[in-house]
C-alpha cells in the first residue's frame, strides 16, 4: 500500500522557522532526513520524497477566461499551515506508515531536540472507491 507522508509547519505549530536556526541544527536535521531516506530505500519502501520551496514563492492558478492561466500569490503562512516536503512510501499497511511519520516527526531541531512536528498520513489511492 502507498502513502504519502506529508511535513507542514505554520504559526501554530511552536517550530521556528529554520532560517533561525544554526548551521549546525540545520545541518544535522538536513542529515537525519538523508538517513531517512535511505532508511526507506534500503527497506524497499521508498517511493518518492521532496521538499518544497518556501510558500512565498507559491503561486495559485485558476482557469481564466479561455482557459488562460489567472496566477496569483499564495498561499499565506501567516493565515494557515504550509506544506514543507513530503514522502511517498510503499509499505504493508498503515500501522507502518504511522511508525514511520512517528519517527520523521521527531527529527532533531535547534539544540537537538525533537520537533515533533506534525506530519499527516495520507494513503495514495490505487483506484476510484468502488461506491462511485
Amino acid at each position: 500500500m502507498k502513502y504519502m507522508l506529508l511535513m507542514q509547519f505554520g504559526p501554530q505549530s511552536d517550530i521556528a522557522p529554520i532560517d533561525t536556526w544554526s548551521p549546525e541544527d540545520v545541518k544535522a536535521h538536513i542529515e537525519f532526513m538523508g538517513d531517512v531516506n535511505r532508511g526507506l530505500v534500503e527497506a524497499g519502501e521508498f517511493v518518492d520524497a521532496q521538499g518544497l520551496a518556501m510558500p512565498d514563492q507559491a503561486r495559485i492558478v485558476r482557469a481564466g477566461e479561455g482557459g488562460v492561466p489567472v496566477v496569483t500569490d499564495g498561499p499565506f503562512p501567516e493565515t494557515k499551515e504550509f506544506l514543507v516536503g513530503y514522502w511517498i512510501i510503499d509499505c504493508e499497511g498503515p500501522e507502518r506508515a504511522y511508525e514511520l511519520a512517528g519517527h520523521i516527526s521527531a527529527a532533531p531541531g535547534p539544540n537537538g531536540e525533537p520537533l515533533n512536528m506534525p506530519i499527516e498520513v495520507r494513503q495514495v489511492m490505487a483506484a476510484p472507491p468502488q461506491e462511485l
